[in-house]
């Protein structure tokens, strides 16, 4: 896997989500296989960048995983494909670190991928060559490539900006996009709407490749592409084999738990690897439409991702009936797992927009949606003795005796969420401390009632944190311990 190429940007909000859907969906159309990776733990870009390649897109995040495991993934995702294509977020040289070891450019030298930028080039002339030679100049390690200009006032002012940068720089022009209502995707919150909320993202998708098509040289970003060294190797230490075995599990071939899904365009917000460790694990997925479906089907276990239920509140308020059988069932013990949003669908009520809407009810607070974030970045947990799921045995933090934690597990992860409780009561267990971010109270995240799991902490199953094997186990003992009760 040689061919590929990283789309960054100077500053965020520079057009590079666009642009690298709509390139993606014009390689595409080319006949070549595209596999497209997103920099850090965003779910809206990697669905509409999936959209437009036909294939799954997965995130790469310093933050929750390892450098060889970033490496490995790549491997194992994109050796059947033409070319690969990274979304950068932010910033090519923004991060967390002040050595930039988290940033879009370390990622680039890592993978040993060309950068093409992104600018926004909106009332800029002459000031373009700065700007190049000074991310040119910031660190010899990252290879930029080449340039697409975008937000253009016209062909004059391309003109102007194409002869300013063959004159004080050696970077190539591989696009200039003028301004153009075909770039124009609605906003939420701080990112693109989700593409399955968006009923004409496919024709979306065809008129971005059709602007790429007229505005960026294809051929041009191909030969920068096709000049990328070998994506540099891992060598699976027998550590590494450890913990590339505590991630996946054991591969069940026998698909004994039936898992529910809750999936829709309220909730979507779902690592297509993570699922995948789900089904290694044993689960057999089962789709479920809580704004549609009545009935909840024979599962074992019940999983609720993150989303935008206040935008469908009033359709799931209105589905009565599935969420009395979803109470019923999580209040006979049924194993849950909940995410964000999917905490908000398990609470009494959310309230937004002056409306209050009654939701499932297993959780014992009402839900308030803000105008502003409560909690938004990295996340950092530590697990507490109440935490319902077993310890892989990788992780050397149970006693075998009790499955008592002896030595935290600090878990790495990320939250974005507008809501809060209104109020926590002081009984209610939580599977989590929170030593970074804001969880549910400041304090805690990870909402116990029974064998429900709740967080506004979005997890991501990697090699420090094989979460889905973890739950997966715990949903087979509570099966095994049911026996031949129903949770129904």
């Amino acid at each position: 896997m040689s061919s590929r190429i990283f789309i960054s940007a100077a500053h965020k909000s520079s057009g590079k989500t666009t642009v690298s859907i709509g390139l993606c969906a014009a390689l595409k159309q080319r006949s070549l296989v595209v596999q497209s990776f997103k920099k850090g733990p965003d779910y809206i870009d990697p669905y509409w960048l999936a959209q437009a390649t036909g294939r799954n897109c997965y995130n790469l995040d310093f933050y929750t995983m390892q450098r060889e495991e970033i490496l490995v993934l790549m491997h194992n995702t994109a050796h059947d494909a033409d070319i690969s294509l990274i979304e950068g977020n932010k910033g090519l040289y923004d991060g967390l670190d002040l050595d930039g070891s988290n940033s879009n450019a370390a990622l680039a030298t890592l993978t040993s991928t060309p950068v093409i930028l992104v600018l926004n080039a909106r009332g800029m002339t002459r000031g373009i060559a700065p700007l190049i030679l000074g991310y040119q100049a910031f660190d010899k390690n990252v290879s930029i490539k080449g340039v697409i200009l975008n937000r253009l006032g016209g062909s004059r002012h391309e003109n102007k900006l194409r002869n300013v940068i063959e004159h004080y720089t050696n970077v190539e022009v591989v696009g200039a996009i003028h301004n153009d209502e075909r770039f124009d995707i609605d906003e939420r919150h701080l990112g693109l709407v989700p593409g399955h909320e968006d009923p004409f993202c496919t024709q979306k998708i065809d008129l971005l490749a059709d602007a790429i098509n007229d505005q960026v040289n294809l051929n041009a970003v191909l030969a920068i592409a096709n000049k990328t060294q070998e994506l540099p190797s891992v060598e699976i230490t027998p550590e590494i084999k450890t913990k590339l075995q505590a991630q996946q599990g054991t591969k069940q071939k026998n698909k004994d738990i039936k898992l529910g899904l809750v999936r829709c365009s309220a909730f979507g917000f779902y690592y297509p690897d993570d699922l995948q460790a789900l089904q290694d694990a044993g689960a057999q997925l089962i789709e479920i439409d809580p704004c549609h479906e009545t009935k909840l089907p024979d599962i074992d276990a019940l999983f609720i991702g993150g989303g935008f239920p206040e935008t469908h509140m009033n359709e799931l308020e209105a589905n009565k009936n599935l969420r009395t059988e979803i109470k019923s069932a999580i209040d006979n013990g049924l194993p849950t797992y909940a995410e964000c949003g999917g905490l908000m669908y398990l609470s009494r009520s959310i309230r937004w927009n002056k409306e209050v809407c009654q939701m499932v009810g297993c959780i014992d607070a009402d839900i308030i949606m803000e105008k502003t974030p409560q909690g938004r970045g990295y996340v950092q947990l530590e697990e507490t003795e109440n935490s319902p799921w077993p310890q892989t045995t990788t992780l050397s933090t149970t006693s075998p005796a009790n499955n008592k934690i002896s030595k935290p597990h600090i878990i790495n992860a990320h939250e974005f969420h507008y809501s809060r409780f209104n109020t926590v009561d002081k009984n209610v267990q939580f599977a989590y401390s929170v030593k970074r971010g804001t969880g549910i109270n400041g304090k805690s995240d990870g909402y116990i009632y029974k064998n429900l799991l709740a967080n506004y902490t979005h997890q991501r199953n990697t090699w420090n944190n094989p979460w889905a094997q973890r739950f997966i186990n715990f949903a087979r003992s509570c099966k095994q311990s049911h026996k031949p009760m129903s949770y129904k």
